[in-house]
């Protein structure tokens, strides 16, 4: 019985883990949404939108452009509601 709760725990967690997308690498401009108590997010020049999980302080900024990569957190929800829930891997300014 225990080996049958560790094996569907095992097997739990790899659907969770297939769950989330492939590694996303792009430029966006980040933005303010001034909804829900305002937020950050980020925009790409053909028009998907991103909130990200974990954006720096330092990179909330309006209107700064980055170079960004991630994955959309398929498994998540946000009371956002604008744009793929999306944790960052690595951040720069474009111009950098």
């Amino acid at each position: 019985m225990k080996s049958l709760l560790v094996t569907g725990t095992i097997l739990a967690c790899l659907a969770a883990c297939s769950v989330n997308s492939e590694l996303i690498r792009g430029e966006g401009t980040i933005k303010y949404i001034p909804v829900e108590g305002g937020f950050y997010g980020i925009v790409t020049p053909d028009g998907r939108r991103y909130d990200p999980v974990n954006l720096d302080p330092a990179f909330q900024q309006d209107a700064l452009e980055v170079r960004f990569s991630g994955r959309v957190l398929k498994d998540r929800a946000s009371f956002h509601m604008w744009g793929a829930v999306f944790e960052i891997q690595s951040i720069s300014k474009r111009n950098e």
